[in-house]
């Protein structure tokens, strides 16, 4: 059995409100006055204040644009290139940042055994992992493994391999790095799926520290996973490389086939792992999205605030995809009040349809 014994996270330098960036979709979508009207309505229903980027842009005066072209159809539009020259530049600092946060007061950045990355956003070889290694420093016999295009529960993933990890090598210090650069991929056509995506989706980092459970430290345990594919929502939620950019296939059944197998799958979940739902405590679930939050809520009829938490994520930073699951359950683990015998049921979604859960208890 392993513990997650410290999370942190990291942030680009560009904070956008919802209201900046909506004046800016609202310039280059170059919509007629009622799907203006409508693409106003849908922002100030999303749940977002603020998000971030390492793109300027999207809350700047035209004339200050770096990264689009300053002509009315954003042609030439960024290519696939210029895209991954941005992912190369911020991506590995930003992943850095986190880690370092993550890991101070606890080891040295040369006692992690094992590094386990995360990202749908970006992609190259050597990659993220080598460019973390180079700048960290880190030994040139570190365990490397990557996490790539698995999307928004990629980060339950990854902590399912360092937990395996732990049961096998009883010393090993297992981080796990998620960081997403979602913004560099906005599409300029105004189809639903892109009015969807330029919506909600943002950048970011989070990091994890997991070791064995006999390790002296405090940490939240992991108990166990489960996952799921739900196959009829294949193509539903999609994320593709394309000439100009990835691709994003975000359909609006999402929310309707989460709400009507999410319960069946947490009861599954929960008695695989012989817990009774009473005994959950917390419900640490991805903030894909509004109404995806409002579905969890109608099918699991939860109430008294239980998903405070992912409502608070959404505001403040928007759908980062992967790292978003580690933001809420950090403000879980250091909120004022979270002691022990606290259970977390926990739950993302992504491309497949996948849903993936995991239970950790204090």
């Amino acid at each position: 059995m392993s513990k997650i014994v410290s999370i942190a996270t990291a942030l680009p330098a560009y904070k956008h409100e919802q209201e900046k960036i909506l004046d800016f979709m609202q310039r280059v979508f170059a919509l007629n006055e009622p799907d203006q009207r409508k693409l106003k309505f849908l922002y100030h229903k999303s749940g977002i204040q603020t998000r971030y980027s390492v793109i300027a842009d999207y809350s700047r005066p035209v004339k200050d644009w770096k990264f689009y072209p300053r002509s009315e159809n954003l042609e030439p539009f960024p290519t696939v290139e210029q895209r991954m020259a941005l992912y190369q530049k911020y991506a590995a600092p930003l992943s850095v940042d986190a880690i370092r946060n993550c890991i101070e007061g606890f080891i040295r950045p040369d006692e992690i055994t094992h590094l386990i990355t995360v990202s749908c956003t970006g992609m190259s070889a050597p990659g993220l992992d080598l460019q973390i290694v180079s700048l960290m420093d880190l030994p040139n016999t570190i365990y490397r493994s990557s996490v790539n295009f698995m999307g928004c529960y990629a980060a339950i993933h990854a902590l399912k391999m360092a937990d395996a990890i732990c049961k096998t090598e009883l010393d090993a210090r297992v981080v796990i790095v998620c960081t997403e650069l979602c913004t560099l991929h906005f599409q300029h056509e105004a189809t639903s799926d892109n009015i969807a995506s330029s919506l909600l989706f943002s950048d970011g980092s989070a990091a994890a520290l997991v070791i064995h459970e006999s390790q002296p430290a405090k940490g939240l345990s992991l108990k166990s996973f489960y996952a799921e594919i739900i196959p009829k929502g294949r193509k539903d939620m999609a994320w593709e490389i394309s000439s100009s950019g990835f691709l994003m296939t975000l359909s609006g059944y999402i929310p309707d086939l989460i709400e009507e197998d999410f319960e069946p799958l947490v009861e599954r979940a929960l008695k695989t792992a012989g817990v009774g739902r009473d005994e959950i405590t917390h419900w640490c679930v991805h903030p894909g999205g509004k109404r995806i939050l409002e579905a969890i809520c109608n099918c699991l009829q939860l109430t008294n605030g239980h998903l405070d938490p992912s409502y608070r994520v959404l505001r403040d930073f928007g759908n980062m995809s992967s790292p978003t699951i580690l933001f809420v359950l950090k403000e879980m683990m250091y909120k004022s009040g979270f002691g022990e015998n606290q259970k977390i049921f926990g739950a993302a979604f992504g491309p497949g349809l996948t849903m993936e859960t995991f239970l950790a208890f204090s």
